[in-house]
């Protein structure tokens, strides 16, 4: 007999990954259960979850294992490439105060567009994430930076190019390095395994895997609470 605990994770890993693919969708937000606001409990830190799809994927089950640690909250939409991120960031921070943001920009910056080339070259990418970097540094709050997590293949539509995904990596760690940020590093988290957890020529994963990553996720928010 499969145990509650079980069948609620498998629960919470079929939402998020139907979050993740209606996240893509236009008008689709409102039904999507990662992006619904939440209330705060007022004797809880205040995290941020910044980031794509692969973040809207595992942002029910960082909340679930977080919620008596923290109010997880989360950017309202997919958080795109690194200027998209510029032009909204102001207003996805708003006035309150955030103990702790964990973010991530890269998969859309390097997926290719109409002329074959990343959609963000990545000196441009370098230079928006230390603006990026800059501002949130304001707000106070600890830092955690996301690694990129990996393409599987060439064949993904939009395309994107596997080996770039270091290239970008390397160069958001240059950033984090210099501005003192912790990172998450999901990218090699994820690597070795996959072809387990991630689908097929698509850089969405299946359930397990966003549950795998939220994991990780929760874990690098409890380290920056002291918890």
């Amino acid at each position: 007999m499969v145990s509650r605990r079980k069948w609620f994770c498998g629960a919470v890993a079929g939402w998020a990954a139907i979050a993740s693919l209606r996240a893509q969708e236009p008008g689709a937000q409102n039904a999507n259960p990662a992006l619904v606001p939440i209330e705060d409990r007022p004797a809880l830190p205040r995290v941020l979850l910044i980031g794509d799809s692969i973040s809207i994927g595992y942002t029910l089950t960082v909340r679930e294992l977080q919620k008596d640690v923290a109010n997880v909250h989360r950017i309202p939409t997919n958080g795109g490439p690194t200027p998209k991120g510029i032009e909204s960031i102001d207003s996805w921070l708003g006035k309150e105060r955030w103990d702790v943001i964990h973010f991530n920009w890269g998969l859309h910056d390097l997926k290719y567009m109409f002329d074959d080339r990343p959609q963000v070259d990545i000196g441009q990418y370098e230079r928006n994430l230390f603006r990026l970097v800059g501002r949130l540094k304001q707000t106070g709050a600890a830092l955690i930076w996301a690694t990129t997590t990996p393409v599987p293949s060439e064949r993904v539509s939009p395309k994107r190019v596997p080996g770039e995904v270091a290239r970008y990596n390397d160069a958001a760690a240059r950033v984090m390095t210099r501005n003192g940020v912790a990172v998450n590093d999901l990218y090699h988290f994820a690597m070795p395994k996959l072809g387990a957890i991630q689908q097929t020529d698509n850089v969405h994963f299946h359930p397990e895997g966003s549950r795998l990553l939220g994991e990780q996720v929760a874990a690098a928010i409890r380290k920056a609470l002291g918890k």
